[in-house]
C-alpha cells in the first residue's frame, strides 16, 4: 500500500512501490496465509509507520485514547492526527511528514505566538501555526507550497494572504478527516491484550 512518506514523489508512476504474488529472492514460493495477529500487527505497523512514531509513544497515545468516551480507535487517530508534524504536513507546509518534522525541529515555527520545535506537540482548537518570518523559515516553506499540490483537510484553514503562510485548527480531527485507509478496530484489539 502506498502510504506517501516520500512526498511528491509517491504521486507519480515511477514511484517502486510494486506488488509481487512470490516472496523475494530466487526461490519463488509463496508467501504463507497471514495468521490472525499478523493481520492485526500490520495494521499497527502501518499506522506507526505513516505518522513517524515509535512504539513507546504509540503506547502513550493508546493509553491517552482509551480514556477518552466513545470508540478507542477513532480516539487513537484522531490524537494522531492532532500532532503537530502532521498539521504541518496537511497544511501543505512540508512535503512530507519526515520534512516537517525536521522544520519544526529547525524552529520554523510558531504556535499562537510561541516557539514550539516539539514535532509531537498535540494541537488544539482555534490554534494557529504560523511561520516564522525569517528568509529561510520563508523560503523553505514556499517552496513547499508550490510544490505541494494536496489539498488542505476540513478541519484545517490555510491562509498565506500577507505573505506570511498561516493554519489554524477548527475543530478536532474526526475517523473521516484520517487520510490513511486504517482499520482502527484491528489496532484496538492487538492493544487491548
Amino acid at each position: 500500500m502506498k502510504l506517501f512518506l516520500k512526498g511528491t514523489r509517491c504521486d507519480t508512476p515511477k514511484c517502486a512501490i510494486e506488488r509481487r504474488d512470490t516472496a523475494p529472492g530466487m526461490h519463488n514460493s509463496r508467501r504463507a496465509k497471514l495468521t490472525d495477529y499478523g493481520v492485526h500487527l500490520r495494521e499497527k505497523q502501518k499506522v506507526k509507520h505513516y505518522y513517524g512514531i515509535l512504539e513507546r509513544q504509540f503506547r502513550t497515545y493508546f493509553k491517552l485514547a482509551t480514556r477518552y468516551h466513545g470508540n478507542t480507535g477513532d480516539a487513537l487517530m484522531s490524537l494522531l492526527e492532532r500532532r503537530m508534524d502532521n498539521i504541518v504536513h496537511r497544511a501543505g507546509f512540508g512535503l512530507s511528514r519526515s520534512q516537517a518534522r525536521q522544520l519544526i525541529r529547525h524552529g520554523h515555527f510558531t504556535v499562537n505566538g510561541r516557539r514550539v520545535d516539539v514535532p509531537s506537540y498535540l494541537m488544539k482548537p482555534g490554534d494557529v501555526i504560523r511561520v516564522k518570518n525569517r528568509v529561510k523559515s520563508l523560503s523553505a516553506v514556499q517552496t513547499c507550497l508550490a510544490e505541494n499540490s494536496r489539498e488542505v483537510p476540513d478541519f484545517l484553514t490555510r491562509s498565506e494572504g500577507v505573505g506570511i503562510p498561516e493554519a489554524v485548527v477548527q475543530r478536532l480531527p474526526e475517523a473521516g478527516d484520517v487520510s490513511i485507509p486504517v482499520q482502527t478496530q484491528l489496532i484496538v484489539e492487538l492493544c487491548s491484550k
